[in-house]
């Protein structure tokens, strides 16, 4: 065979080969890039609460969206529920008894926590903020978020009960704020005899939670007390509560307060107070905006003290407002924790209280100079908040509720006695509390069963 036969096979036999090679890299190539596992963009973790109607748009517009931005793995998701407080309480109760509840962030109102946590459906909180970060909150924001000595809620937005009344009228009558109760039947019959008010005295009598929130102010302006959380002892049927009964009633039969106030719920009241048509108010602080509002007759008129009490005994203000805890079948506590930690800090909350005229929890925030600028009654609020007084923090606060208010109307609108009707609310609650405490104690003696 010639040289040149021999170099021509030997060019074709590396061209071969070449193509053999380049083949084989392709493969390995393809087989590389087939089991490498691609990249998947990452889906944002959802997390789902529960609010009513009216809240969802300052959540929406204000906190949420400034907590997505700086947190774009984390999405809340708002499900828009009822107006009514007892509907979305309903709600939240049904999903969780069904055992696969949708939400991680459960946004309670003051008076829940200690049905759901005795329930078993919260996270123990306890030991995510330290005493000191606590402190910084109100005390009774936080012993309401609290259930036999666990902690389960964090406040967001506080709210109080409070006494509004005409500083105009009062000072133009040489009057000074009242402090007792006798000061606020006075008053209220001197403006009433002159003429400057159609009543002098309007609070929420229907029977409904509001009753119940209205009436423990009073119970504790006359020392007296509904139901001892640590104890469970009831004081109902106590000299103290049938004398808060009395005062009620003599509003009514003395003509301070018109005879429809025991049909009367909150906006019932406002639009009265706010037409001019009366001297004092016991109501809520989103009343204040509204009342000063540039159509409004009081604007400029009006002031706030905490209820008034009998001497030798301190007013009372229903602490109402909400708070979060973290729903144990949650499958992302971290990520609701997280939130919770951004809703909940001073500048966010600082923001949102500016944005949405809401009642703070922290307490810095009443007398924060920005806040006061728009809100000057804040600091005075504060002193009202400083003397808040809790619904009993029972589990069985929603029956033992429903009992008061029962008894309490039958009595207010001449149906019971006061005594009858006290004595009977009394037992109920006693057989209710008494009931409660032996299941409990027959589920801990029984122990875990066994299949």
């Amino acid at each position: 065979m010639s040289e040149f036969t021999k170099t021509k096979q030997q060019q074709k036999i590396l061209q071969k080969l070449k193509l053999y090679t380049g083949i084989l890299f392709a493969v390995l190539a393809c087989i590389i890039l087939l089991s490498t596992p691609k990249a998947i963009p990452q889906q944002p973790v959802v997390l789902n609460m529960l609010i009513t109607a009216p809240d969802a748009q300052p959540w929406k517009q204000g906190i949420i969206k400034d907590f997505e931005a700086k947190n774009p793995g984390i999405r809340i998701n708002l499900v828009e529920g009822p107006n009514s407080t007892n509907l979305l309480e309903d709600l939240y109760t049904s999903a969780f008894i069904l055992g696969d509840s949708p939400y991680d962030l459960v946004n309670m109102d003051v008076i829940w926590t200690s049905k759901f946590a005795a329930a078993g459906w919260l996270l123990d909180l306890s030991d995510r903020l330290t005493k000191e970060e606590l402190a910084a909150f109100s005390p009774k924001d936080v012993e309401a978020g609290r259930y036999e000595g666990k902690l389960y809620r964090i406040p967001v937005r506080s709210d109080v009960g409070v006494l509004y009344y005409r500083e105009d009228l009062l000072k133009g009558a040489g009057f000074q704020a009242p402090e007792t109760f006798a000061d606020l039947l006075k008053i209220s019959k001197s403006l009433k005899e002159q003429g400057k008010v159609n009543w002098g005295y309007i609070w929420q009598g229907r029977q409904y939670e509001g009753l119940a929130a209205m009436f423990v102010e009073v119970l504790q302006g006359f020392g007296g007390f509904w139901v001892k959380p640590d104890t469970l002892e009831v004081g109902l049927d106590k000299p103290e509560t049938l004398k808060a009964i009395a005062f009620l009633k003599d509003t009514i039969q003395e003509g301070i307060s018109p005879p429809g106030v025991t049909t009367y719920i909150e906006e019932d009241t406002r639009r009265i107070f706010q037409s001019g048509q009366t001297a004092f108010l016991r109501s809520w602080p989103y009343v204040w905006p509204l009342a000063n509002a540039e159509d409004s007759p009081l604007k400029g008129k009006i002031a706030i003290i905490p209820m008034v009490a009998t001497p030798g005994n301190s007013g009372g203000a229903c602490l109402g407002g909400w708070g979060l805890g973290i729903a144990k079948s949650s499958k992302h506590p971290q990520e609701a924790w997280k939130a919770i930690q951004f809703f909940t800090n001073e500048e966010v909350q600082r923001q949102f209280i500016l944005k949405a005229g809401f009642v703070p929890s922290r307490r810095s925030l009443f007398t924060d100079s920005q806040i006061v600028s728009k809100y000057p009654h804040y600091p005075q609020l504060l002193k009202i908040a400083n003397q808040a007084v809790l619904r009993p923090p029972i589990a069985q606060y929603a029956q033992a509720s429903d009992i008061l208010q029962r008894y309490l109307s039958a009595a207010l609108t001449n149906r019971m006695t006061p005594e009858s009707a006290m004595q009977a609310a009394a037992n109920e609650t006693k057989l209710l509390l008494n009931n409660s405490k032996s299941r409990s104690v027959l589920s801990v003696s029984a122990g875990p069963q066994r299949g």
